[in-house]
């Protein structure tokens, strides 16, 4: 039987919350296939972690993650703790380290979620997002001058390599044209005269590779605006780590909100771990009530049981929550409902069995 070792990182709010029923599901369907298993190891990392230690995570905590097949990771952040504090001494980290330079965002209205469009049928929400994970604008590159001073200079630079933007390019080229896809990439060369016209220019290098795949280009602001007005023209979408952030954001606006958003950092080659997580927060407001939604760790466990050719039990995850949501009985209150995270958990688990 093959078993595959996962580090949990439960993080924050309603990350245990959350990342539990994600467990719960990922053990059921181990349990039903018969041909697997899952074996999680808990690590306390995280804001709690650090207002006892003064760091996010331990100091050999790549070493430590290393050993494993992934990372499940549920949500990080909490007041008294910055922002730029939890996110780049945990997950930036981890995606950096690790080479995890796919962010794999569906953007997918699914059968029953709401929608705020109007007049937009489930079919027209369906596009697949590869955002550049390790560099562009998020490389942490950069000066602070003369900090405090009246004369205060930042200096904030974007961090573009062709070997980067080649192969997330390249990725999201292999993914379109294994689905049968239009590739649209996203960018800003009107105005960004060095990064996005490299990154245009790329785009359209690697594409004569891919003669059969049709692509688009927009800028990010078109782009914004044709995801609202017409959002049925996004199939398979590359772009940039910033642009990325962003427009996946909006869509999980469009396809349900963030309750029903996952995503998966991935290093292809398998070389290290890859991590998969509900993209929420922490949501410290509503943590310990039991009013967390878990529909996207469900679908983000989805995602990991792709990435371990489970494809099988992945889409049925996904008519799991079709099927909860079609059927508005058991939905947390984000989604109208009074259900409890664990009431929603278990009703995923009743519905994984009953499709057998």
């Amino acid at each position: 039987m093959n078993t595959h070792k996962i580090a949990v990182i439960a993080g924050d709010g309603i990350g245990p919350e959350v990342i539990a029923e994600g467990i719960r599901v990922l053990n059921k369907a181990a349990e039903l296939d018969g041909n697997f298993a899952f074996e999680f190891t808990h690590f306390p990392w995280g804001c709690e972690y650090y207002k006892e230690t003064g760091r996010m995570m331990a100091e050999d905590g790549i070493e430590q993650l290393s050993k494993f097949d992934a990372i499940f990771l549920g949500a990080v952040g909490a007041p008294g703790v910055p922002d730029h504090i939890s996110l780049w001494e945990l997950l930036l980290i981890i995606r950096k380290r690790f080479d995890q330079y796919i962010n794999l965002r569906p953007v997918k209205l699914l059968e029953g979620a709401p929608c705020p469009l109007k007049d937009v049928a489930k079919e027209d929400v369906d596009m697949i997002f590869v955002r550049e994970n390790t560099e562009g604008e998020y490389a942490g590159s950069g000066s602070w001058l003369f900090k405090g001073k009246p004369n205060e200079v930042v200096i904030q630079d974007g961090v573009f390599s062709r070997a980067g933007c080649e192969r997330v390019i390249r990725y999201a080229y292999e993914l379109a044209r294994e689905q049968k896809k239009t590739l649209t990439s996203i960018s800003k060369g009107n105005a960004l005269n060095y990064s996005m016209v490299f990154w245009d220019q790329i785009f359209e290098e690697v594409g004569r590779e891919y003669p059969d795949v049709k692509t688009y280009s927009y800028l990010v602001d078109a782009a914004s605006m044709f995801m609202i007005k017409d959002p049925k023209r996004f199939e398979v979408v590359v772009t940039s780590n910033l642009f990325g952030d962003i427009l996946t954001d909006l869509g999980a606006a469009i396809a349900g909100g963030m309750g029903l958003a996952a995503g998966a950092n991935l290093n292809p080659e398998r070389t290290f771990p890859s991590m998969f997580e509900p993209i929420h927060g922490s949501a410290p407001d509503i943590a310990g009530q039991g009013k967390s939604n878990p529909l996207a760790t469900v679908w983000s466990a989805s995602q990991m049981l792709e990435f371990f050719g489970h494809k099988e039990w992945a889409d049925r995850l996904i008519d799991c929550i079709e099927e909860v949501l079609t059927e508005e009985k058991v939905l947390t209150p984000d989604l109208g409902g009074s259900a409890t995270t664990s009431q929603v958990g278990d009703e995923i688990l009743n519905k994984m069995v009953a499709g057998r």
